[in-house]
């Protein structure tokens, strides 16, 4: 794992930690916001991108014409 792949896991997991933890003393009620559940969407991916390297914007961002990190 990379340097930039472990920062991805590390930033989703935090996102995951801190809703977990709002969620847990009462700050938000996540199982009836809605929008939060994207919060949660976005913090599983780029947890599972850093871990396995797949990220499915990014490969439809080159699909679009953007360049791939090299």
């Amino acid at each position: 794992m990379n340097a930039q792949r472990a920062t991805m896991s590390i930033a989703g997991l935090f996102i995951l930690i801190s809703l977990g933890l709002a969620h847990g003393f009462g700050q938000i009620d996540i199982t009836k916001f809605g929008w939060l559940w994207f919060t949660v969407f976005v913090g599983l991916n780029l947890f599972q991108s850093g871990l396995t390297g797949f990220c499915p914007l990014t490969k439809i961002l080159v699909k679009l014409g953007v360049r791939p990190a090299t």
